[in-house]
């Protein structure tokens, strides 16, 4: 037998401001009330904000059609998980990012890398504007694991495969920086100072 949900959880989403956070306070799934400035909502924003330029990346490659086939799915599919990830530092006691998902990333990373030259410099963020939405989601999810193990640092319960994901993931992003950038206008290499080189 199918649940009928109550009116309220029907219009759960129907009303954007509840006024409950006014005082600087927010919820989490545990029914607990704490600062919008605690670790543990700290990381859940750079999480959010992490899931918002992988939107905007996914965005992009679509319009680029570069390696569209692909990296669609799986990138949408990491962003799904990026969601599940938020949803897990709101919930302290679940666990919803699973050791098997960070395998996926490790599966699309190695397939990815494998046809790539040996880097032999410092690569930068630039080459191309893709390219470079690359390095910010590449960024953003190292912050957003800083944000994670500061959380975890400051007592906060956080599972080992969150953390893994994240780390993983940037590494995917710096991967995929590479494949983008020489598919539209090659990579920007680091180049040693005058001063350096005497």
């Amino acid at each position: 037998m199918s649940k009928v949900m109550s009116e309220q959880e029907h219009n759960r989403l129907s009303k954007i401001y509840t006024r409950t956070g006014d005082k600087g306070t927010t919820g989490l799934g545990d029914q607990r009330r704490v600062s919008k400035a605690h670790a543990r909502i700290e990381a859940i924003g750079a999480v959010d904000e992490l899931n918002t330029w992988m939107g905007l990346l996914i965005s992009e490659l679509k319009e680029a059609q570069i390696m569209r086939h692909r990296l669609q799915k799986p990138l949408e599919n990491i962003q799904h998980r990026l969601f599940d990830l938020g949803g897990e530092l709101a919930m302290p006691g679940y666990q919803l990012i699973q050791e098997s998902f960070v395998t996926d990333l490790e599966h699309l990373l190695d397939e990815l890398n494998d046809n790539l030259p040996a880097l032999e410099n410092f690569i930068l963020p630039g080459g191309s504007r893709l390219t470079c939405n690359c390095h910010m989601v590449r960024t953003i999810s190292r912050r957003a694991e800083r944000r994670v193990i500061a959380a975890k640092e400051a007592g906060e319960e956080i599972n080992a495969p969150l953390m893994q994901y994240l780390n993983r993931l940037s590494d995917l992003m710096f991967v995929l920086a590479r494949v983008v950038a020489r598919q539209s206008g090659g990579e920007v290499l680091w180049q040693q100072s005058e001063k350096q080189r005497i």
